[in-house]
């Protein structure tokens, strides 16, 4: 089964991540400007990727009505990463790992958003539910600005029992939220994992009594919360 990649930097970090590209389709004619996505098709030809090209109908067809820029990948479907392997990759690069727990987000752009950013943050891995929990599609990859491509994902079918299993590892676990103590006056050297709370709800009652500790960004403003990928 084959994943659409829309978008330039989607496509471009598809490419250059190594994921396997069964075609990459570029828009023609119109508007389209060509310069931009000059960089991809070279890319793409040194990968010894097929090139195919059509209009705007065409490409406005394949990619649903979404905002393709011009170029769209079909790439072999999207691999999750285990928690193990996550671990793992800290380990082989001989770093403490750093990795994002993520407890009910089930907005793709919110979860685009977060695996941008931890990325740019040098996370070494993103966890969130199979159940009840974005998933890794089209549009988290073009949010993330092809971050995702990069940065390994895992499903997982229990947070809370994953959270023991890091602990028992030796992961500090803490979770993003309303609390007494600032992120700025807490030790976060070392392993760690920070929980970060669904959009409406914030970090489930489970989940934070199983956490070593509760973290909070101080608000100076008049508005009292962040969006769950901003913070």
């Amino acid at each position: 089964m084959a994943d659409l990649i829309i978008g330039r930097n989607a496509c471009l970090e598809a490419i250059k991540g190594g994921r396997k590209i069964f075609s990459l389709t570029v828009q023609t004619g119109g508007k389209n400007k060509q310069g931009p996505l000059d960089k991809i098709i070279r890319e793409a030809k040194s990968k010894g990727i097929t090139i195919e090209y059509a209009d705007r109908d065409t490409m406005d067809r394949l990619s649903s009505g979404g905002m393709h820029q011009g170029v769209i990948a079909k790439a072999e479907e999207y691999r999750y990463s285990s928690v193990e392997e996550i671990v793992a990759f800290a380990e082989e690069k001989n770093e403490a790992p750093f990795i994002l727990l993520l407890d009910g987000i089930e907005d793709p752009h919110n979860l685009g958003a977060i695996i941008r950013t931890a990325e740019c943050a040098g996370a070494h891995g993103v966890v969130f539910p199979k159940n009840r929990s974005a998933a890794v599609n089209e549009t988290v990859m073009r949010t993330s600005a092809g971050a995702a491509q990069h940065m390994r994902c895992a499903q997982v079918t229990n947070l809370t029992r994953t959270i023991e299993d890091l602990k028992q590892g030796g992961i500090w676990i803490f979770a993003c939220d309303m609390g007494d103590s600032e992120v700025w006056d807490t030790d976060m050297t070392g392993p760690i994992a920070l929980v970060i709370g669904s959009e409406g709800k914030g970090v489930s009652r489970l989940v934070k009594e199983n956490c070593d500790g509760i973290i909070s960004l101080p608000m100076f403003g008049k508005v009292n919360s962040l969006n769950a990928s901003n913070a």
